[in-house]
């Protein structure tokens, strides 16, 4: 069982999503930090019924918990147009281009196994496969 875990994790596409993850989450970071500390102060100055709390309003003047904060909204909509627009032109532009080239073969693509490393792998399977069989006997 934990053999087959091990494999999974090991496993190309398993690993590359995992970063992807992890630099994900830190260009985010990044660009969160951007638009917090340079765009909302600029939406904010724009101000409301006070510029302190940013663009918006109270439905309740007495009431701090009911202001509508569009400052926030509209930063949180900037913070996604920038991280989709970094992922698109860095990741997906690049990878359409390579697959386009590689449809018309200017690009090789990966290569296949050999019939001798395929062979070579079911040897291997078959070997642990007989171990573990000898084992629980």
């Amino acid at each position: 069982m934990l053999k087959g875990f091990k494999d999974f994790l090991m496993r190309g596409n398993v690993v590359d999503l995992a970063v992807a993850v992890v630099i994900g989450s830190a260009f985010t970071a990044i660009v969160t930090a951007f638009t917090n500390g340079l765009i909302k102060p600029l939406i904010n100055s724009v101000g409301g019924t006070d510029a302190a709390q940013g663009l918006g309003f109270k439905i309740f003047p007495g009431n701090p918990s009911t202001f509508l904060d569009f400052g926030a909204v509209i930063n949180a909509a900037i913070n996604f147009v920038l991280v989709a627009a970094v992922v698109y032109f860095v990741i997906v532009l690049p990878v359409k281009k390579l697959q386009e080239r590689r449809k018309r073969g200017q690009e090789p693509g990966p290569s296949e196994p050999t019939d001798v490393e395929l062979l070579i792998e079911i040897r291997d399977l078959l070997r642990a496969q007989n171990q573990r069989d000898e084992d629980r006997s």
